[in-house]
């Protein structure tokens, strides 16, 4: 169901989170880094710490949108640098990015992006989110689903085949 309203919105990204971390709490620490699923660039593998750079990206990603439109501020769209049919470079950016950070804090810099994103849809009004075209015919709240609780629920579906490939369980 694609949400329609703020508290549709929150329960989406709430809901599709909790089970992708549960999730990613249950890979072993010895595992995180082995390519094991298809990653977002075609021809290539990814890691279960590559694919939570790339949902670390895509958090911060938006918690800029946000924080650029509150300020005024022109925002490109997705980033500054890439196109809407650059995903899989901007992806790989992404994995560059946080290739450094161990993946337990890798993890919690995910929860910290979630939780800034969640309280800022809670500061909003409902028609803030979904009253008007923020990015073109979309409003606000889609932009926000489309970049969290999408790629959540996606993130989840390759972690688990993934996890099951791997048999890491």
């Amino acid at each position: 169901m694609i949400p329609q309203n703020k508290d549709q919105l929150l329960g989406a990204i709430n809901s599709t989170f909790d089970k992708l971390l549960k999730d990613l709490r249950s890979v072993p620490l010895s595992s995180v880094d082995d390519c094991c699923m298809e990653g977002h660039a075609q021809g290539t593998q990814m890691s279960i710490a590559n694919l939570t750079a790339y949902l670390v990206g895509w958090n911060e990603l938006v918690l800029k949108w946000l924080d650029r439109s509150v300020a005024g501020q022109a925002i490109d769209f997705p980033e500054t640098g890439f196109k809407w049919n650059e995903l899989g470079r901007l992806a790989q950016k992404f994995y560059r990015d946080y290739e450094d950070v161990p993946f337990l804090p890798l993890v919690e810099r995910l929860e910290g992006a979630k939780a800034r994103i969640v309280a800022s849809v809670q500061a909003r009004s409902n028609d803030d989110l979904y009253g008007r075209g923020w990015y073109g015919k979309w409003t606000l709240g889609r932009m926000i689903q489309f970049n969290t609780a999408s790629p959540y629920s996606n993130a989840r579906v390759r972690l688990r085949k993934g996890i099951k490939a791997k048999n890491l369980l």
